[in-house]
Protein backbone atom coordinates (compact mmCIF):
# COMPACT_ATOMS: atom_id res chain seq x y z
CA UNK A 1 0.00 0.00 0.00
CA UNK A 2 1.57 3.81 -0.82
CA UNK A 3 0.54 6.79 1.15
CA UNK A 4 -0.03 9.75 -0.96
CA UNK A 5 -0.18 12.99 0.62
CA UNK A 6 -1.61 15.97 -0.86
CA UNK A 7 0.40 19.59 0.73
CA UNK A 8 -1.10 22.03 -1.04
CA UNK A 9 -0.08 25.91 -0.75
CA UNK A 10 -1.61 28.97 -1.15
CA UNK A 11 0.58 31.16 -1.91
CA UNK A 12 -0.71 34.31 -2.45
CA UNK A 13 -2.82 34.14 1.08
CA UNK A 14 0.10 32.69 3.06
CA UNK A 15 -1.76 29.67 3.67
CA UNK A 16 -0.59 25.77 3.55
CA UNK A 17 -3.02 22.69 3.13
CA UNK A 18 -1.85 19.29 4.32
CA UNK A 19 -4.10 16.04 2.62
CA UNK A 20 -3.25 12.79 3.86
CA UNK A 21 -4.98 10.04 2.83
CA UNK A 22 -4.38 6.27 1.26
CA UNK A 23 -4.84 5.61 -2.67
CA UNK A 24 -4.08 1.14 -2.08
CA UNK A 25 -4.47 0.71 -5.84
CA UNK A 26 -2.24 2.97 -6.93
CA UNK A 27 1.26 1.72 -7.55
CA UNK A 28 4.09 4.60 -8.52
CA UNK A 29 5.91 4.05 -11.04
CA UNK A 30 9.02 5.27 -9.51
CA UNK A 31 8.89 2.99 -5.98
CA UNK A 32 12.63 2.51 -6.11
CA UNK A 33 13.33 6.41 -6.14
CA UNK A 34 10.75 6.68 -3.26
CA UNK A 35 12.17 3.84 -1.26
CA UNK A 36 15.60 5.39 -1.51
CA UNK A 37 14.01 8.93 -0.13
CA UNK A 38 13.07 7.27 2.88
CA UNK A 39 8.96 8.39 1.75
CA UNK A 40 5.97 7.58 0.34
CA UNK A 41 4.60 9.20 -2.60
CA UNK A 42 3.27 12.45 -2.16
CA UNK A 43 1.82 15.41 -4.40
CA UNK A 44 2.35 18.86 -3.70
CA UNK A 45 -0.65 21.22 -4.69
CA UNK A 46 0.39 24.73 -4.70
CA UNK A 47 -2.00 27.31 -5.00
CA UNK A 48 -5.83 26.70 -3.19
CA UNK A 49 -8.27 28.77 -5.67
CA UNK A 50 -10.59 27.30 -8.44
CA UNK A 51 -7.56 25.43 -9.89
CA UNK A 52 -5.54 23.95 -6.88
CA UNK A 53 -9.14 22.99 -4.61
CA UNK A 54 -11.11 21.50 -7.79
CA UNK A 55 -7.37 19.58 -8.08
CA UNK A 56 -7.79 18.30 -4.59
CA UNK A 57 -10.84 16.97 -5.38
CA UNK A 58 -10.24 15.36 -8.43
CA UNK A 59 -7.77 13.54 -6.65
CA UNK A 60 -10.52 12.62 -3.94
CA UNK A 61 -12.49 11.59 -6.73
CA UNK A 62 -10.11 9.17 -8.00
CA UNK A 63 -9.58 7.12 -4.13
CA UNK A 64 -12.13 8.63 -1.93
CA UNK A 65 -11.13 8.61 1.76
CA UNK A 66 -11.38 12.45 3.24
CA UNK A 67 -12.01 15.07 5.65
CA UNK A 68 -11.01 18.67 6.12
CA UNK A 69 -10.32 21.60 8.62
CA UNK A 70 -10.27 24.88 6.76
CA UNK A 71 -9.94 26.78 3.92
CA UNK A 72 -9.89 30.23 2.50
CA UNK A 73 -8.17 31.57 -1.29
CA UNK A 74 -8.72 32.09 -4.01
CA UNK A 75 -10.07 35.13 -6.23
CA UNK A 76 -14.30 34.65 -5.11
CA UNK A 77 -14.47 36.53 -1.78
CA UNK A 78 -17.26 37.94 0.02
CA UNK A 79 -17.73 41.00 1.78
CA UNK A 80 -20.27 41.97 4.20
CA UNK A 81 -21.38 45.42 4.38
CA UNK A 82 -20.42 46.86 7.60
CA UNK A 83 -18.49 43.98 8.57
CA UNK A 84 -22.04 43.00 9.56
CA UNK A 85 -23.00 38.84 8.68
CA UNK A 86 -26.87 39.75 8.79
CA UNK A 87 -26.58 41.17 5.61
CA UNK A 88 -26.26 39.02 2.23
CA UNK A 89 -22.49 38.60 1.05
CA UNK A 90 -21.69 40.66 -1.86
CA UNK A 91 -18.78 39.12 -4.41
CA UNK A 92 -16.04 40.94 -5.15
CA UNK A 93 -15.14 38.80 -7.80
CA UNK A 94 -16.54 36.29 -9.53
CA UNK A 95 -19.84 36.62 -9.07
CA UNK A 96 -21.95 34.35 -11.84
CA UNK A 97 -21.38 31.14 -13.48
CA UNK A 98 -23.62 29.49 -16.28
CA UNK A 99 -25.77 26.87 -17.22
CA UNK A 100 -22.66 25.19 -19.67
CA UNK A 101 -20.28 25.32 -16.62
CA UNK A 102 -21.32 21.81 -15.61
CA UNK A 103 -18.76 21.34 -12.63
CA UNK A 104 -19.87 24.44 -10.93
CA UNK A 105 -23.48 23.12 -11.55
CA UNK A 106 -22.98 20.26 -9.96
CA UNK A 107 -20.88 20.83 -7.09
CA UNK A 108 -23.46 23.34 -5.97
CA UNK A 109 -26.19 21.04 -6.29
CA UNK A 110 -23.89 17.86 -4.36
CA UNK A 111 -22.87 20.31 -1.62
CA UNK A 112 -26.59 21.40 -1.11
CA UNK A 113 -25.52 25.07 -2.15
CA UNK A 114 -28.18 27.30 -2.75
CA UNK A 115 -27.96 29.68 -6.16
CA UNK A 116 -29.60 32.39 -6.73
CA UNK A 117 -30.66 33.12 -10.46
CA UNK A 118 -29.52 36.68 -11.57
CA UNK A 119 -31.70 35.85 -14.87
CA UNK A 120 -34.91 36.38 -12.36
CA UNK A 121 -33.78 39.81 -11.92
CA UNK A 122 -36.18 41.96 -13.84
CA UNK A 123 -34.01 45.35 -13.94
CA UNK A 124 -33.13 47.37 -16.80
CA UNK A 125 -29.32 47.24 -18.16
CA UNK A 126 -28.13 50.37 -19.60
CA UNK A 127 -24.80 50.89 -21.92
CA UNK A 128 -22.97 54.32 -21.29
CA UNK A 129 -20.63 54.83 -23.82
CA UNK A 130 -19.08 57.76 -21.53
CA UNK A 131 -21.55 60.45 -22.89
CA UNK A 132 -24.97 58.73 -23.35
CA UNK A 133 -27.05 55.57 -22.64
CA UNK A 134 -26.65 53.93 -26.37
CA UNK A 135 -28.72 51.11 -25.22
CA UNK A 136 -30.99 50.23 -22.32
CA UNK A 137 -32.49 46.78 -21.92
CA UNK A 138 -35.84 46.13 -20.01
CA UNK A 139 -36.50 43.60 -17.41
CA UNK A 140 -33.16 41.62 -17.67
CA UNK A 141 -33.53 40.92 -21.10
CA UNK A 142 -29.13 41.04 -21.20
CA UNK A 143 -29.03 38.22 -19.60
CA UNK A 144 -31.86 36.61 -20.71
CA UNK A 145 -32.12 37.22 -24.34
CA UNK A 146 -29.83 39.99 -25.93
CA UNK A 147 -29.91 38.65 -29.53
CA UNK A 148 -33.76 38.80 -29.51
CA UNK A 149 -34.88 42.20 -27.53
CA UNK A 150 -36.35 44.57 -29.76
CA UNK A 151 -34.65 47.60 -28.70
CA UNK A 152 -31.46 45.27 -29.85
CA UNK A 153 -32.96 44.30 -33.04
CA UNK A 154 -33.91 48.17 -33.81
CA UNK A 155 -30.52 49.72 -33.29
CA UNK A 156 -28.31 46.76 -34.79
CA UNK A 157 -30.94 44.80 -36.77
CA UNK A 158 -31.38 41.13 -37.12
CA UNK A 159 -28.38 39.72 -38.51
CA UNK A 160 -25.26 41.28 -36.23
CA UNK A 161 -27.03 39.73 -33.29
CA UNK A 162 -28.24 36.27 -34.87
CA UNK A 163 -24.73 35.93 -36.04
CA UNK A 164 -23.32 36.42 -32.53
CA UNK A 165 -25.16 34.16 -31.29
CA UNK A 166 -24.76 31.35 -32.95
CA UNK A 167 -20.60 31.82 -33.07
CA UNK A 168 -20.86 31.90 -28.89
CA UNK A 169 -23.44 28.39 -28.94
CA UNK A 170 -20.66 27.02 -31.35
CA UNK A 171 -18.33 27.64 -28.46
CA UNK A 172 -20.46 26.32 -26.08
CA UNK A 173 -21.21 23.24 -27.97
CA UNK A 174 -17.26 22.68 -27.79
CA UNK A 175 -16.41 23.04 -24.35
CA UNK A 176 -19.78 20.64 -23.43
CA UNK A 177 -18.01 18.22 -24.92
CA UNK A 178 -15.47 18.41 -22.32
CA UNK A 179 -17.59 16.82 -20.13
CA UNK A 180 -18.24 13.29 -21.93
CA UNK A 181 -16.48 10.28 -21.35
CA UNK A 182 -14.59 11.24 -24.96
CA UNK A 183 -12.89 14.10 -23.47
CA UNK A 184 -9.28 13.99 -24.41
CA UNK A 185 -6.16 14.84 -22.16
CA UNK A 186 -4.21 17.65 -23.12
CA UNK A 187 -0.54 19.05 -22.20
CA UNK A 188 -0.19 20.92 -25.38
CA UNK A 189 -2.86 23.69 -25.58
CA UNK A 190 -1.82 25.02 -29.74
CA UNK A 191 -2.32 21.71 -30.02
CA UNK A 192 -5.15 21.20 -27.76
CA UNK A 193 -6.72 24.93 -29.59
CA UNK A 194 -6.00 23.35 -33.27
CA UNK A 195 -8.16 20.02 -32.40
CA UNK A 196 -11.02 22.12 -31.32
CA UNK A 197 -10.25 24.78 -33.99
CA UNK A 198 -10.11 27.54 -31.87
CA UNK A 199 -6.71 29.38 -33.49
CA UNK A 200 -9.13 31.62 -35.44
CA UNK A 201 -10.73 32.74 -32.01
CA UNK A 202 -7.49 32.99 -30.47
CA UNK A 203 -5.08 34.28 -32.92
CA UNK A 204 -7.02 37.73 -33.87
CA UNK A 205 -9.57 40.55 -31.48
CA UNK A 206 -12.87 40.01 -30.77
CA UNK A 207 -13.53 42.90 -32.88
CA UNK A 208 -12.08 41.71 -36.14
CA UNK A 209 -13.28 38.05 -35.17
CA UNK A 210 -17.03 39.22 -35.23
CA UNK A 211 -16.45 41.74 -38.08
CA UNK A 212 -14.88 39.29 -40.14
CA UNK A 213 -17.57 37.02 -39.75
CA UNK A 214 -20.55 39.21 -40.86
CA UNK A 215 -21.46 41.04 -37.37
CA UNK A 216 -21.63 44.88 -37.43
CA UNK A 217 -18.94 46.88 -35.70
CA UNK A 218 -21.45 49.04 -33.87
CA UNK A 219 -23.06 45.85 -32.45
CA UNK A 220 -19.17 44.73 -31.60
CA UNK A 221 -18.14 47.75 -30.20
CA UNK A 222 -21.32 48.77 -27.87
CA UNK A 223 -22.94 45.63 -26.87
CA UNK A 224 -20.26 42.60 -26.88
CA UNK A 225 -17.69 45.10 -25.23
CA UNK A 226 -19.91 45.78 -22.81
CA UNK A 227 -19.98 42.08 -22.04
CA UNK A 228 -15.76 42.43 -22.60
CA UNK A 229 -15.50 45.04 -19.88
CA UNK A 230 -17.63 43.83 -17.25
CA UNK A 231 -16.06 40.68 -17.70
CA UNK A 232 -12.27 41.30 -18.22
CA UNK A 233 -11.88 44.63 -18.14
CA UNK A 234 -10.47 44.90 -21.31
CA UNK A 235 -12.18 46.43 -24.88
CA UNK A 236 -13.38 44.19 -27.59
CA UNK A 237 -10.81 45.45 -30.08
CA UNK A 238 -8.29 44.29 -27.32
CA UNK A 239 -9.30 40.93 -25.91
CA UNK A 240 -9.00 37.58 -27.86
CA UNK A 241 -12.31 36.73 -29.72
CA UNK A 242 -12.90 33.51 -27.16
CA UNK A 243 -12.35 35.56 -24.50
CA UNK A 244 -15.50 37.41 -26.08
CA UNK A 245 -17.69 34.72 -26.89
CA UNK A 246 -17.19 33.99 -22.97
CA UNK A 247 -18.24 37.26 -22.23
CA UNK A 248 -21.59 36.98 -23.82
CA UNK A 249 -22.09 33.19 -22.92
CA UNK A 250 -24.51 34.04 -20.17
CA UNK A 251 -27.22 32.10 -20.28
CA UNK A 252 -28.96 30.56 -17.30
CA UNK A 253 -26.25 32.91 -15.04
CA UNK A 254 -26.58 32.10 -11.59
CA UNK A 255 -24.36 32.88 -8.17
CA UNK A 256 -24.51 30.98 -4.80
CA UNK A 257 -26.25 32.99 -2.21
CA UNK A 258 -23.82 32.67 0.14
CA UNK A 259 -20.92 33.40 -1.94
CA UNK A 260 -19.07 31.42 -4.59
CA UNK A 261 -15.90 30.93 -2.94
CA UNK A 262 -18.49 28.59 -0.80
CA UNK A 263 -18.02 25.58 -3.79
CA UNK A 264 -13.96 26.06 -3.52
CA UNK A 265 -14.85 25.87 0.29
CA UNK A 266 -16.81 22.91 -0.12
CA UNK A 267 -14.29 21.01 -2.82
CA UNK A 268 -11.54 21.20 0.09
CA UNK A 269 -13.87 20.01 2.89
CA UNK A 270 -14.14 17.33 0.68
CA UNK A 271 -10.71 16.31 0.33
CA UNK A 272 -9.32 16.17 3.76
CA UNK A 273 -6.71 19.53 3.99
CA UNK A 274 -5.11 20.29 7.76
CA UNK A 275 -4.76 24.23 6.93
CA UNK A 276 -1.52 25.52 7.95
CA UNK A 277 -0.93 28.94 8.23
CA UNK A 278 1.63 31.90 7.39
CA UNK A 279 3.56 28.90 5.45
CA UNK A 280 4.84 30.06 1.81
CA UNK A 281 6.42 27.75 -0.98
CA UNK A 282 9.81 29.21 -1.57
CA UNK A 283 11.25 27.09 -4.10
CA UNK A 284 10.91 24.10 -5.78
CA UNK A 285 14.02 21.91 -6.64
CA UNK A 286 14.76 18.27 -8.81
CA UNK A 287 15.86 16.09 -6.50
CA UNK A 288 19.16 15.40 -7.89
CA UNK A 289 19.51 12.05 -9.47
CA UNK A 290 15.90 11.52 -8.99
CA UNK A 291 12.82 12.23 -10.49
CA UNK A 292 11.32 13.44 -7.31
CA UNK A 293 10.91 17.35 -6.18
CA UNK A 294 12.10 18.91 -3.24
CA UNK A 295 9.68 21.80 -2.15
CA UNK A 296 10.95 24.42 0.69
CA UNK A 297 8.64 26.50 2.41
CA UNK A 298 8.58 28.54 4.94
CA UNK A 299 8.28 25.98 7.45
CA UNK A 300 11.03 23.82 6.29
CA UNK A 301 11.14 21.35 3.11
CA UNK A 302 9.55 17.66 2.08
CA UNK A 303 9.93 15.49 -1.36
CA UNK A 304 7.17 15.32 -3.53
CA UNK A 305 6.76 12.53 -6.44
CA UNK A 306 4.45 15.02 -7.94
CA UNK A 307 3.63 18.76 -8.08
CA UNK A 308 0.89 20.98 -9.24
CA UNK A 309 1.45 24.41 -9.57
CA UNK A 310 -2.36 26.35 -9.53
CA UNK A 311 -1.26 29.65 -9.05
CA UNK A 312 -0.22 32.93 -11.39
CA UNK A 313 4.02 31.75 -11.61
CA UNK A 314 5.17 34.74 -12.21
CA UNK A 315 2.48 36.13 -9.10
CA UNK A 316 4.34 33.62 -6.65
CA UNK A 317 7.71 34.73 -5.97
CA UNK A 318 8.64 31.03 -6.04
CA UNK A 319 12.10 30.04 -7.18
CA UNK A 320 12.08 27.04 -10.08
CA UNK A 321 14.61 25.41 -11.64
CA UNK A 322 15.73 28.12 -14.56
CA UNK A 323 15.17 25.99 -17.22
CA UNK A 324 11.72 25.48 -16.09
CA UNK A 325 10.96 29.56 -15.24
CA UNK A 326 12.28 30.33 -19.31
CA UNK A 327 9.36 28.09 -20.26
CA UNK A 328 6.55 29.94 -18.27
CA UNK A 329 6.22 33.71 -19.90
CA UNK A 330 5.03 36.86 -18.23
CA UNK A 331 1.57 37.02 -17.70
CA UNK A 332 -0.04 40.40 -17.14
CA UNK A 333 -3.11 40.72 -15.61
CA UNK A 334 -5.78 43.23 -15.05
CA UNK A 335 -5.60 45.76 -12.38
CA UNK A 336 -9.21 46.05 -11.27
CA UNK A 337 -10.58 49.00 -8.23
CA UNK A 338 -13.15 47.37 -7.09
CA UNK A 339 -15.76 49.55 -4.86
CA UNK A 340 -18.31 48.37 -2.70
CA UNK A 341 -20.70 51.29 -1.36
CA UNK A 342 -24.05 51.44 0.35
CA UNK A 343 -26.23 54.80 0.11
CA UNK A 344 -29.81 56.09 1.02
CA UNK A 345 -29.89 57.24 -2.52
CA UNK A 346 -32.54 54.95 -4.92
CA UNK A 347 -30.25 55.45 -8.25
CA UNK A 348 -27.51 57.25 -9.26
CA UNK A 349 -28.09 61.33 -9.85
CA UNK A 350 -29.40 61.59 -13.21
CA UNK A 351 -27.82 64.44 -13.83
CA UNK A 352 -24.30 63.21 -13.98
CA UNK A 353 -25.12 61.17 -16.96
CA UNK A 354 -26.79 64.11 -18.82
CA UNK A 355 -30.76 63.30 -18.13
CA UNK A 356 -33.32 65.21 -16.61
CA UNK A 357 -33.90 65.25 -12.52
CA UNK A 358 -36.74 63.13 -12.91
CA UNK A 359 -35.38 60.38 -15.91
CA UNK A 360 -34.58 56.90 -13.98
CA UNK A 361 -31.26 56.06 -14.04
CA UNK A 362 -30.86 52.11 -14.98
CA UNK A 363 -29.84 50.06 -11.78
CA UNK A 364 -27.13 47.98 -13.76
CA UNK A 365 -24.89 50.49 -15.74
CA UNK A 366 -22.54 48.21 -18.09
CA UNK A 367 -20.54 50.79 -20.36
CA UNK A 368 -18.45 50.92 -23.95
CA UNK A 369 -15.29 52.59 -24.94
CA UNK A 370 -16.80 53.67 -28.22
CA UNK A 371 -17.40 57.55 -26.40
CA UNK A 372 -13.41 57.38 -25.83
CA UNK A 373 -13.28 56.10 -29.36
CA UNK A 374 -14.71 58.81 -30.99
CA UNK A 375 -13.49 61.38 -28.49
CA UNK A 376 -15.83 61.19 -25.77
CA UNK A 377 -14.99 61.43 -21.73
CA UNK A 378 -15.33 57.74 -19.71
CA UNK A 379 -16.88 58.76 -16.69
CA UNK A 380 -17.71 55.64 -15.17
CA UNK A 381 -16.86 51.69 -15.78
CA UNK A 382 -19.70 49.77 -14.56
CA UNK A 383 -21.69 49.70 -11.53
CA UNK A 384 -24.87 47.68 -10.17
CA UNK A 385 -26.80 47.67 -7.56
CA UNK A 386 -29.27 45.67 -4.98
CA UNK A 387 -31.36 46.31 -1.77
CA UNK A 388 -29.65 45.89 1.43
CA UNK A 389 -32.14 46.83 3.92
CA UNK A 390 -35.02 49.78 3.43
CA UNK A 391 -34.08 52.49 2.88
CA UNK A 392 -30.17 51.39 1.87
CA UNK A 393 -28.96 49.93 -1.40
CA UNK A 394 -25.89 48.45 -2.11
CA UNK A 395 -23.29 49.06 -5.44
CA UNK A 396 -20.39 47.31 -7.24
CA UNK A 397 -18.25 49.52 -9.49
CA UNK A 398 -15.28 47.70 -11.02
CA UNK A 399 -13.14 50.78 -12.48
CA UNK A 400 -9.35 50.71 -14.00
CA UNK A 401 -8.79 53.88 -11.49
CA UNK A 402 -9.61 54.71 -7.96
CA UNK A 403 -12.67 55.72 -7.53
CA UNK A 404 -12.48 58.54 -5.20
CA UNK A 405 -15.00 59.72 -2.13
CA UNK A 406 -15.65 63.02 -4.33
CA UNK A 407 -16.82 61.35 -7.21
CA UNK A 408 -19.33 59.02 -5.16
CA UNK A 409 -20.35 62.11 -3.44
CA UNK A 410 -21.11 63.53 -7.17
CA UNK A 411 -22.90 60.64 -8.33
CA UNK A 412 -24.53 59.08 -5.23
CA UNK A 413 -25.06 61.99 -2.78
CA UNK A 414 -25.43 60.15 0.54
CA UNK A 415 -22.92 57.37 1.08
CA UNK A 416 -22.62 55.61 3.99
CA UNK A 417 -20.09 52.68 3.60
CA UNK A 418 -17.25 52.21 1.41
CA UNK A 419 -15.09 49.38 0.57
CA UNK A 420 -12.05 49.03 -1.60
CA UNK A 421 -10.19 46.25 -2.84
CA UNK A 422 -7.62 46.31 -5.60
CA UNK A 423 -6.28 43.23 -7.03
CA UNK A 424 -5.09 41.64 -10.02
CA UNK A 425 -8.26 39.92 -11.24
CA UNK A 426 -7.87 38.66 -14.34
CA UNK A 427 -5.10 37.76 -16.90
CA UNK A 428 -4.79 40.01 -19.76
CA UNK A 429 -6.09 38.17 -23.23
CA UNK A 430 -4.45 39.85 -25.85
CA UNK A 431 -4.73 37.60 -29.69
CA UNK A 432 -1.96 34.91 -29.63
CA UNK A 433 -1.14 31.27 -30.45
CA UNK A 434 1.43 30.64 -27.69
CA UNK A 435 1.28 29.28 -24.57
CA UNK A 436 2.49 28.30 -21.66
CA UNK A 437 3.14 24.36 -21.12
CA UNK A 438 0.52 22.57 -18.76
CA UNK A 439 3.45 19.82 -18.04
CA UNK A 440 6.71 21.34 -17.10
CA UNK A 441 8.70 18.74 -16.54
CA UNK A 442 8.22 14.64 -15.39
CA UNK A 443 5.63 15.16 -12.54
CA UNK A 444 5.15 19.35 -12.36
CA UNK A 445 2.08 20.44 -14.36
CA UNK A 446 1.03 24.11 -14.46
CA UNK A 447 -2.68 24.36 -13.96
CA UNK A 448 -2.50 28.01 -14.95
CA UNK A 449 -0.94 27.49 -18.27
CA UNK A 450 -5.17 27.57 -19.04
CA UNK A 451 -5.25 31.16 -18.40
CA UNK A 452 -4.05 32.88 -21.70
CA UNK A 453 -6.62 30.89 -23.47
CA UNK A 454 -9.53 31.31 -21.44
CA UNK A 455 -10.20 32.41 -18.06
CA UNK A 456 -13.04 31.60 -15.85
CA UNK A 457 -13.52 29.53 -12.33
CA UNK A 458 -15.20 26.63 -14.56
CA UNK A 459 -12.19 26.30 -16.92
CA UNK A 460 -9.74 26.32 -13.82
CA UNK A 461 -11.87 23.31 -12.75
CA UNK A 462 -11.32 21.73 -16.34
CA UNK A 463 -8.24 22.91 -16.16
CA UNK A 464 -7.16 20.91 -13.11
CA UNK A 465 -8.65 18.11 -13.89
CA UNK A 466 -6.47 17.34 -17.07
CA UNK A 467 -3.94 18.22 -15.14
CA UNK A 468 -4.85 15.50 -12.06
CA UNK A 469 -5.60 13.41 -14.93
CA UNK A 470 -2.38 13.52 -16.80
CA UNK A 471 -0.61 13.20 -13.17
CA UNK A 472 -2.35 10.12 -11.87
CA UNK A 473 -2.15 8.51 -15.33
CA UNK A 474 2.10 9.33 -15.71
CA UNK A 475 3.20 8.12 -11.57
CA UNK A 476 0.45 5.96 -10.57
CA UNK A 477 -0.59 4.79 -14.22
CA UNK A 478 -4.51 5.32 -13.69
CA UNK A 479 -6.92 8.34 -13.79
CA UNK A 480 -9.71 10.48 -12.37
CA UNK A 481 -11.70 7.39 -13.58
CA UNK A 482 -9.61 4.38 -12.55
CA UNK A 483 -8.17 2.21 -15.65
CA UNK A 484 -10.88 3.82 -18.33
CA UNK A 485 -8.39 6.97 -18.33
CA UNK A 486 -10.11 9.76 -19.88
CA UNK A 487 -9.39 10.34 -23.53
CA UNK A 488 -10.79 9.19 -27.28
CA UNK A 489 -8.16 6.72 -27.11
CA UNK A 490 -9.47 4.97 -24.08
CA UNK A 491 -13.05 6.25 -23.77
CA UNK A 492 -15.83 3.42 -23.18
CA UNK A 493 -18.20 2.07 -25.81
CA UNK A 494 -21.11 2.78 -23.62
CA UNK A 495 -23.30 5.83 -24.24
CA UNK A 496 -23.36 7.82 -20.92
CA UNK A 497 -26.29 9.29 -19.57
CA UNK A 498 -27.35 13.15 -21.36
CA UNK A 499 -26.46 14.64 -17.89
CA UNK A 500 -23.19 12.75 -17.62
CA UNK A 501 -20.39 14.84 -16.06
CA UNK A 502 -17.06 13.46 -16.74
CA UNK A 503 -14.76 13.59 -13.13
CA UNK A 504 -17.80 13.19 -10.86
CA UNK A 505 -20.35 10.27 -12.97
CA UNK A 506 -16.89 8.19 -14.22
Amino acid sequence: MHRLLIYSLFVCSSLAFQFPFSIPLFKSKDSADLEQAHISPRIAIIGAGAGGSSAAFWISKAKKRFGIDYYIGGRSIVVYPYNDTTFAPLELGASIFVDANKNLMRASKEFNLTLTAFEDDDSNTGIWDGQNFVLVMESGSYLKSWWATLKVLWRYGYTAPTRTKAIVQSVIDRFLGFYTPESPRWDDISVFSERFQWVSMTNQTASDFLEGNGVAPLFARELVEAATRVNYGQNVDKIHALGGAASMAASGASGVVTGNFRIFEQFLENSTANVFLNTNVKEIKRKSGTSLWTVYTSAGSQIYQGVILAAPFHQTDIILPSDLAELIPPQPYVNLHVTLLTTRSEHPRPEYFGLTSNAQVPPTILTTYEGARAGGVRKVDGAAGDAVTDPESTVKIFSEDRVTDEWLETVFGNVSWVYRKLWQAYPVLPPTSEFPPVKLDQGFYYVNAFEPFISTMETETLASRNVVDLLLHEEFGTGICGALLSGTENATQTAAPADFVLGWDC
